[in-house]
């Protein structure tokens, strides 16, 4: 038998009693509201800084000189090894000897043959200075006599600067190098004929670059340039014109700015193809690892010092294109301040150029756990460097 409506729908009121009872009660006793979220905060360093700009050049040589013979004749030693270093006035090659020791010899009996002649015009002429005060012989006779005393010493000095210029050819079949360097290979090999002499096509026999010290050519922009040059006209330690700035560079293997050298030469125009003018630094070289012609990097001083905070990349913030960092007040409420980054420290650290003071407590660490105006709970640390990097130069 069927039950009534009434009874099922007082059953079912009877079953829903008690979820309808737990809905009516409240939050447990004790709860509330989340905690501040931790967050681990650190005032900025402040750095005297300077900075960088850097560049891409090649290294050339202070000296390059190509040995080429003075003389002709055929060439009958090599006195070093290919590509040694070598020292000024090292012997380098020799060439025979023997035909410019016979004309030095030819030179020398000429010239003894001339001074004879002097001496006895000389002679004549003193005898002749006599007999003419004496009517012995005519007036024509005294000057024909001194026109042979003339002639002789006019010899003389001819064949002196003939034996002069004998004996420089001889000395000249020795070639030695004029500075110290690297020697190059030998062009030609003994035996064969080298022409010499000022002009024409004389015979090159070798190459020598110094190595130490050695010149690092770059090229930078008008731009670059003319900023350098209004600091530097202002007294203000900026690359220049007048030289001197320390400057560091790194060869392509490197990691960091290891050689240290300094400014020497700023070229007189604006090459106007390019819109750059060239600039060069020197740097001591006593090992010789550093060769002409080979790359490397250099960074030159581009502003005068000024004081910069310093933080962790982890501290700033991105919003569209801005630049932010959280800062935590006195009431520990999180704070949004804008800042003008430059590029990272020597010890990776950013640098901030404006924006923040050497108080502010600012949030390094849970950035993202935090918005501008929560309340955090700060935990307090100093900066620490994040290892080295390639940037600007910090001074204390």
């Amino acid at each position: 038998m069927s039950q009534p409506p009434y009874s099922r729908l007082a059953a079912a009121l009877i079953l829903l009693a008690p979820a309808l009872a737990g809905c009516g009660q409240g939050q447990p006793p004790g709860s509330g509201p989340p905690p501040p979220p931790t967050v681990t905060v650190a005032k900025p360093v402040e750095r005297g800084i300077v900075d960088q700009d850097e560049y891409v050049g090649r290294f050339i040589a202070v000296d390059s000189v190509e040995v080429r013979a003075r003389v002709s004749g055929y060439l009958d030693q090599i006195h070093f090894r290919d590509g040694q270093m070598v020292k000024q006035g090292d012997l380098l090659f020799t060439i025979d000897k023997r035909p410019f020791q016979n004309t030095v010899a030819q030179a020398r009996g000429t010239l003894a043959q001339a001074k004879a002649n002097l001496a006895f015009a000389e002679a004549d002429l003193e005898r002749a200075k006599q007999l003419v005060r004496d009517r012995t012989i005519t007036e024509q006779t005294f000057d024909q006599r001194t026109q042979a005393q003339r002639s002789a010493a006019a010899s003389v000095a001819a064949n002196e600067a003939a034996v002069r210029q004998a004996e420089l050819d001889l000395e000249f079949t020795e070639l030695r190098a004029p500075v110290a360097g690297r020697i190059g290979d030998r062009r030609v090999s003994p035996g064969n004929l080298v022409t010499g002499g000022a002009a024409g096509a004389t015979t090159m026999l070798a190459n020598i670059v110094s190595l130490d010290p050695i010149r690092f050519e770059f090229t930078m922009d008008e731009a670059s340039y003319l900023r350098y040059e209004r600091f530097s006209s202002s007294g203000k330690e900026v690359t220049g014109r007048d030289g001197g700035v320390i400057v560091e560079l790194k060869l392509l293997d490197e990691k960091t700015f290891e050689h240290r050298g300094y400014m020497d030469f700023v070229d007189n125009a604006i090459d106007k193809s390019s819109g750059t003018i060239r600039g060069r630094a020197s740097f001591s070289n006593p090992n010789g690892v550093l060769t002409p012609g080979m790359f490397g990097r250099i960074r030159v001083p581009g502003s005068p010092t000024y004081n910069a905070m310093l933080l962790p990349d982890a501290a700033i913030g991105t919003e569209q294109i801005r630049k932010f960092v959280l800062v935590v007040g006195d009431d520990n409420t999180a704070v949004q301040k804008y800042v003008t980054l430059g590029p990272l420290s020597d010890d990776n650290l950013r640098i901030i150029k404006d924006g923040i003071t050497a108080g502010d407590r600012v949030i390094v660490n849970g950035l993202m756990r935090v918005r501008p105006g929560q309340k955090v709970t700060p935990q307090e640390q100093g900066v620490a460097p994040a290892g080295p990097a390639a940037g600007p130069q910090a001074k204390s």
